[in-house]
């Protein structure tokens, strides 16, 4: 599927194509991918390549997201892509977001098929989530219309990496966004995800202006942003940008893909975080995988 003109600019001189769907704003070379690995170079032309080619579809309960004050006790119809516009070392979805070629397979499906079988499955909304939805922009806003159509909700489980363009699209048509706030650290962000903490911390602040619905998960990682100041300064964070109002999941994580050396997160740790962040004055905090 050919992407809109208005999401990659081409180069006048050359074949490159400069996407400008995520903040990777990648120059791709004619015949070659983005970092995504979903974007590619045709003729001085951008090709979402996987366009109708999801990786699970599944109807969930909603505080699976995790969303615990958006429809809670509905079902949400779950949407997986493949590719990621980060390249996260503990990816817990590795297999669909980095090495689906080796482990996935494709299942093919139009827009109007998945809000059929969301409405099937009595669900009260769709959710791209399972690997970053951004990336698929051009797929997830015509099926989030056709759904919004049926009375249908939209959400994105998102690690927040957009573009100003593409978050502009974006917030037309998604009504409640879960956004992986990785880390407080520039330094982990650049050397464990590939990406620049800063646009994650501005698109934050964009989504809970605008008046979308929005929750915060943060996965503790032993030894990487498990401190007790990164901790403090995440809530913080939360409290002086955002609001108390917005609710915050401290979640465990576990050795897996390339930091399969880690110890699973201290439970200890995780009562901590929750602690610190009701102490702030956070409303609501919640702990997964524990």
């Amino acid at each position: 599927m050919l992407v809109n003109n208005d999401l990659y600019k081409k180069s006048s001189k050359t074949q490159k194509v400069r996407c400008e769907i995520c903040a990777n704003y990648c120059k791709i070379a004619d015949g070659n991918f983005g970092i995504c690995k979903q974007h590619k170079n045709v003729n001085g032309e951008l090709f979402d390549e996987s366009y109708g080619v999801v990786s699970s579809l599944s109807p969930d309960p909603i505080e699976k997201k995790p969303l615990n004050h958006f429809l809670p006790g509905t079902l949400t119809y779950s949407i997986g892509g493949f590719g990621c516009n980060m390249t996260c070392l503990h990816c817990q979805n590795y297999m669909i977001s980095q090495e689906y070629d080796k482990f996935s397979r494709g299942i093919e499906i139009m827009p109007e098929s998945i809000v059929e079988n969301a409405l099937k499955h009595d669900c009260r909304s769709i959710s791209w989530t399972y690997n970053e939805p951004t990336i698929h922009l051009p797929f997830n806003k015509k099926t989030s219309l056709l759904a919004r159509r049926k009375n249908l909700k939209v959400i994105y489980v998102s690690n927040g990496y957009f573009s100003d363009k593409s978050l502009n699209e974006i917030l037309t048509f998604v009504d409640a966004f879960n956004i992986d706030l990785k880390s407080m650290s520039k330094d982990f962000y650049k050397n464990v995800c590939g990406a620049d903490l800063d646009v994650v911390l501005d698109n934050l602040n964009r989504i809970y202006m605008e008046g979308k619905h929005l929750e915060i998960t943060n996965l503790i990682i032993d030894g990487y942003n498990d401190s007790i100041s990164e901790i403090n300064e995440l809530c913080n964070f939360v409290v002086d940008q955002l609001g108390l109002d917005v609710p915050l999941h401290f979640s465990r994580a576990f050795p897996y893909y390339k930091m399969d050396d880690i110890s699973p997160t201290n439970p200890e740790i995780l009562f901590k975080a929750k602690e610190i962040a009701l102490d702030k004055g956070i409303k609501n905090v919640y702990l997964g995988n524990i």
